[in-house]
Parts: C-alpha cells; sequence; structure tokens
C-alpha cells in the first residue's frame, strides 16, 4: 500500500514537472521576440493606368509605392496588397511582423518601404517581394504605435521619420529623443549621428534642397537648424526676422508630410496666418503669398481657396497667374507636383492644375450607398491618386473611433 501510495506521488510530481516545461516552452513561443516575415509568391502587380474616379473604399490608409502597390501599416505589422486600383483591400501581397516591438512609422521611396519600430529596428523591405533588404538599429523613438485605428499616422505623418526622396542617392533621417541619424535609404549604411535633447527640439523635415530642419530651443532664443543631409553637418542657424518669443514652424510645398519640404510656415501667437518663407539654396527668402494658412506650395507656384476663389500665382514674385471663381466654397485637401485636390461643401472632389487652373477632373467622393454626409479627415496624394479620411460629423477627435469614423472602411481612394 506505502509502495502504490509512492508511485503515485512520483506520478503526481513528474505530471506537474512536464506541465510546468509545457507551459514555460509554450509561453516562451508566445512571448520570445520574434519576427515573421511572409514574402510575395505571385507576380508583382502591373501599374496600373486608371480614369479619373472614385477606386473604391478601404479600411486602412495605404501608401502608393511604385504606382504598383498600396502598403499599410498596424501595430505589429507592416503589409501590402494590389494592384493599386483595386477596389477593397485584398490577401496581403506580403505580411512584415515583428514582436513585441510596434511599428512607430513606414514611410517609403522608389521599391524600397522602411518601417521604424519602437525597439529602434529599421527594417527595409524590396516592395516588389516583400523580402528583408536590410536591417540596422536606428535611434529608438518616443513612442511605439500612437495611430488611430486607419493607421494613418504611421504611414502619412510617421514622427521623427523622414527621407528625402528618390534622388541620388536617397537619405532616411530617423530622429529620437536622443538621438538624431541618417541612413542610405538603399542599404542601411549609417552615414552620421549625433545626440540631440528631444525635449527642446521640434522636427521641421527635410527640404527641397538636401537639409534636414529642426527648430532647436536648446541653447537660447529658438532658432531653425539646417543640416546637411548627407554629412549631418550644420550649415545654418536662422531665426525668422520680427518672431516674438513663441513661435512654431511649419513645413509647406512637401513631396508628402515632412519630406523634400520648399517652404515654410512661421507662426506667432498673434499672426494671422504666419510669414511664409521658400528654401532657397543661400536661405530663407520672404514670400508673402504664402503668409495665408490656407495658402499651398507645390513647385514654384502658391495656390489659395478662400471665400469661393481659388488663385494660383508664382512663389518668386507672388504675381498672380490664374483665379477661378466658379468652383463654388472649396478647400485645399492635398497637393502634388502637377495637380492641387480641391474637396467642395458638397464633397465633390475638383483637381486643378497649379500652373493654370484648369481642371483635370471632377466627381463626388461617393462610394456605394454611402452618401456624401461626412467631413472630409486626413488626406494624403500620390502618384496621381488621392486617399482621403471621412469622419462622421461634426468630428469628434477625442471620441472613440466607431463615433471619429463614418463607417468601419472609412478611407475613400480616388484616381485623379
Amino acid at each position: 500500500m506505502a509502495l502504490t501510495t509512492g508511485r503515485r506521488r512520483i506520478v503526481a510530481v513528474v505530471s506537474v514537472a512536464v506541465m510546468v516545461a509545457v507551459t514555460a516552452i509554450t509561453a516562451y513561443r508566445v512571448l520570445a521576440p520574434a519576427e515573421v516575415s511572409t514574402t510575395a509568391r505571385g507576380e508583382y502587380p502591373a501599374a496600373a493606368v486608371r480614369e479619373a474616379g472614385v477606386v473604391g473604399r478601404l479600411p486602412v490608409a495605404p501608401l502608393i509605392v511604385d504606382g504598383r502597390l498600396r502598403v499599410y501599416a498596424a501595430q505589429r505589422q507592416v503589409y501590402a496588397d494590389g494592384p493599386v486600383d483595386a477596389r477593397h483591400r485584398g490577401t496581403p501581397y506580403w505580411s512584415y511582423r515583428r514582436w513585441p516591438a510596434e511599428v512607430s512609422g513606414v514611410v517609403a521611396a522608389g521599391t524600397t518601404v522602411v518601417s521604424h519600430w519602437s525597439d529602434g529596428k529599421l527594417v527595409a523591405l524590396d516592395a516588389r517581394t516583400g523580402q528583408v533588404a536590410w536591417q540596422v538599429d536606428g535611434p529608438a523613438p518616443a513612442e511605439g504605435w500612437t495611430a488611430r485605428r486607419t493607421g494613418a499616422g504611421a504611414v502619412w505623418s510617421p514622427a521623427g521619420l523622414f527621407h528625402t526622396g528618390t534622388g541620388d542617392p536617397p537619405t532616411l533621417v530617423v530622429s529620437g529623443p536622443e538621438r538624431l541619424a541618417a541612413f542610405a535609404f538603399d542599404d542601411g549604411r549609417e552615414l552620421w549621428s549625433t545626440e540631440v535633447d528631444g525635449a527642446c527640439r521640434t522636427d521641421v523635415g527635410t527640404t527641397s534642397t538636401g537639409r534636414f530642419a529642426a527648430v532647436d530651443r536648446c541653447a537660447g532664443p529658438a532658432v531653425v537648424e539646417f543640416r546637411d543631409v548627407r554629412s549631418g553637418e550644420p550649415v545654418d542657424r536662422w531665426q525668422p526676422p520680427g518672431v516674438t518669443a513663441e513661435w512654431s514652424v511649419t513645413p509647406v510645398g512637401c513631396v508628402t508630410e515632412g519630406v523634400r519640404c520648399g517652404g515654410l510656415r512661421v507662426t506667432g501667437p498673434s499672426d494671422d496666418g504666419g510669414r511664409g518663407w521658400l528654401l532657397a539654396a543661400d536661405g530663407p527668402v520672404a514670400v508673402p503669398a504664402l503668409d495665408p494658412s490656407d495658402a499651398e506650395l507645390t513647385g514654384e507656384w502658391v495656390v489659395r481657396a478662400a471665400d469661393g476663389v481659388v488663385t494660383g500665382g508664382s512663389a518668386r514674385d507672388g504675381e498672380e497667374v490664374w483665379r477661378r471663381t466658379d468652383l463654388g466654397t472649396v478647400r485645399i485637401v492635398a497637393v502634388q507636383a502637377d495637380r492641387v485636390h480641391l474637396v467642395t461643401e458638397t464633397n465633390d472632389l475638383i483637381t486643378v492644375d497649379p500652373a493654370t487652373g484648369a481642371e483635370r477632373s471632377r466627381f463626388v467622393l461617393n462610394v456605394g450607398a454611402d452618401g456624401v454626409g461626412w467631413t472630409p479627415g486626413a488626406a494624403y496624394a500620390s502618384g496621381g491618386y488621392l486617399a482621403l479620411e471621412r469622419l462622421r460629423p461634426p468630428p469628434a477627435p477625442d471620441a472613440d473611433d466607431q463615433r471619429y469614423f463614418l463607417t468601419s472602411e472609412p478611407l475613400v481612394l480616388a484616381a485623379t
């Protein structure tokens, strides 16, 4: 009897040990750092040739890459689908996941997609295949995933993540609370790195003149610091003339937010709009046409929509070149190098040429039976496409996503 009881105890102890071991192994597999790369198996989508009009609706915000793919971000995933003019989000063409790190931001240039993660890791993917092209340790961001449900904040305005476009050679600038660094976009080589105090600096972005701009308040009066993107060397510390003790800088004329910006708008606490500046090779040049907050810069042209009048003129001399009074009450939601996108009060999308004011397209931004009873939110334009968030009126930024966004597919995608 005692022997049987002893055997039972041994069996029980062994069983408990096995269960603990299995639980530990399972927990390790679930919680251990990991990355999963699912590369493309099908053919690379062809470049789309699409007539102007509504393409479809999406649940998440896309980056248009190479005119062929749409790239999206989630809390722990970067993925793509195609073709670019598909009516709905499709099965991922490729996908890349990491755990437990979170996506902080995503940018793309050419066929390279770079994601920045909460642990500072930079991961570059080849958009054509989804394969990892390179990985390096970059400056850790202030936060990980902060975007709302659509992910627009991670792909359209990623904090601390900037680049110089597809120029030769393209450069990636990464800013964190403690370090600022630049990397070669094609292979991830670190070009330069410097310690910074993020508590007294505000990033502005890269400029069309090959600089990286930031507002520096760390050592005395605030200045706009310009660094050479390739070397990291400070080339100018500029203080706007006549500014007050408190002022802010908004980049204008950017390819996407904070990328290759052609100008700045400096705004003080009592300014009506601000003061506009064109970024020239030898320093900022005052451009009064850019002073109003509703003025937009695209290349050498300034376009403004105010009081039912849309005008376009030269950024250099401020001379008005064209004027439209037949478009009704409109507002500019996005610009591209060769087009300006305006939305009417009834959510018609009108696209005009910034040099002439000629109308390129006009149509209602309605998808299915959704109607037009919504308010435009964040917007993104690239490659002749416009993606726009649709919000429930009146917009309630502090509300949950169900109240804030129009539907479960709040993004409307249009070809212009």
